[in-house]
């Protein structure tokens, strides 16, 4: 499985939303119609299912999935 496959079921799941499709270029908190503190939420999730950890630092420079892909690869 790829990383935009495990980071979309882990979206999906969060979401409760099993057609939610990821896209790089999508933008966090506004296409995923979050705020701030579920973006921390859903990133403790990712965290755990790639047995990562992703510092404040970090978070607050993800702006879209791609990011959080490309992070999660680096530290993988």
């Amino acid at each position: 499985m790829t990383t935009i496959e495990k980071l979309q079921q882990i979206v999906r799941e969060y979401m409760g939303n099993s057609d939610f499709v990821l896209k790089p270029d999508m933008v966090l908190l506004t296409d995923f119609e979050i705020d701030s503190y579920e973006l921390v939420v859903l990133i403790g999730k990712v965290e755990d299912c790639f047995g990562i950890e992703i510092s404040d630092r970090a978070i607050m420079k993800m702006k879209t999935v791609a990011d959080i892909i490309g992070y999660i690869d680096v530290q993988l």
